[in-house]
């Protein structure tokens, strides 16, 4: 049994030194690397605004480490996709995470019918 105890001990304290680790944060960002992902984000928006053909003013932009998230709406899956193309050619953007942005159609967030009626 003191086999058994010591091992059950082993692998609760395995778990939890794992279960530590993977809880733990990401070290902070240095002032370099805010100022570069702010920069980035300022970039972004810009890049947005500026397109002739689609409305991005909906459209929200942080950068963590050089990954762009967008987050808001747009009114089209073209609009989606190319305030995606477009936030992909800015410098210094590494990755594009696009799953908070959202379709409005019709007024309705997301598609939805809010008549309830199929």
């Amino acid at each position: 049994m003191t086999v058994a105890l010591r091992g059950g001990l082993a692998v609760a304290l395995v778990a939890s030194l794992v279960l530590a680790v993977a809880c733990s944060s990401a070290p902070p960002k240095s002032p370099e690397q805010e100022r570069a992902d702010a920069a980035t984000a300022e970039r972004i928006q810009a890049a947005l605004e500026a397109n002739p053909i689609y409305y991005f003013r909906d459209v929200e932009v942080s950068v963590d480490n050089g990954v762009a998230l967008l987050s808001g709406y747009v009114w089209t899956t073209d609009a989606l996709y190319g305030a995606q193309q477009i936030t992909r050619g800015v410098p210094g953007v590494t990755r594009v995470v696009s799953n908070r942005l959202e379709l409005e159609r019709q007024g309705n967030r997301g598609g939805g019918d809010s008549s309830g009626s199929q």
